[in-house]
């Protein structure tokens, strides 16, 4: 079980993978993660071109994502 980033103390897992399409074998280790720890949020960022929702992952182009972060809207 691992994942790149988790923040807020456990509460928000962060995934970073460089694919444009993502599958479902990308997700495994965030969802073992979410499986395990149960945070408050997943996200993948990557290089899809639109924000979508697989499960309970939120994936999110890397731009869309450092947007987010950069205006506090991550946490």
């Amino acid at each position: 079980m691992e994942v790149d980033f988790i923040l807020a103390e456990g509460e928000i897992a962060i995934e970073v993978k460089s694919a444009k399409k993502i599958n479902y074998t990308d997700l495994r280790p965030l969802n073992a993660f979410i499986e395990e720890m149960k945070p408050k949020k997943a996200i993948l960022v990557c290089n899809e071109e639109r924000e979508r929702v697989i499960g309970k992952i939120s994936l999110l182009p890397w731009r869309i994502f450092l947007e987010k972060l950069w205006a506090g809207n991550i946490l």
